[in-house]
């Protein structure tokens, strides 16, 4: 396997984001729309958190149901805004880091996705799914 290939060569590039003053609705709307788990929250350019579908699924009290339950009880998004909802220390990686380098944040802090950043604007995102795509190619 290639060494110090760098995250650009495999991250999602069309990042799907939300705006800090957009609704929970709005939300739950894109995540199954185009079918993924993460969005970056941002202002303006800069990020400024990360919502997942598990967030919403915690708020709308869906620990009793499946996490992949295609139904969230949007009543309860009225009740909270995205900046209450996202995570805020979101950790960030460069676009030249290393994809080692970047499965070793994810393995880390267990996360599944990764704001990709250059020069404080967002420019991509890599994910789980991104990583497993490019072993499977190299394998």
């Amino acid at each position: 396997m290639e060494r110090g290939v760098p995250i650009f060569t495999i991250m999602t590039r069309d990042v799907i984001t939300l705006n800090h003053n957009d609704d929970l609705e709005t939300a739950e709307f894109l995540f199954k729309k185009h079918k993924i788990r993460h969005i970056p929250v941002v202002k303006g350019k800069k990020i400024i958190g990360m919502l997942s579908y598990t967030d919403l699924l915690r708020i709308s009290f869906a620990d009793a149901v499946d996490e992949y339950e295609d139904e969230v009880d949007t009543v309860v998004y009225n009740m909270f805004t995205i900046e209450q909802v996202m995570a805020k220390n979101v950790v960030i990686i460069s676009p030249f880091e290393t994809i080692k380098e970047a499965a070793r944040v994810l393995g880390k802090h267990e996360f599944h996705a990764l704001p990709v950043v250059n020069s404080g604007e967002l420019v991509g995102i890599l994910t789980t799914t991104d990583l497993i795509k490019y072993l499977v190619k190299k394998l």
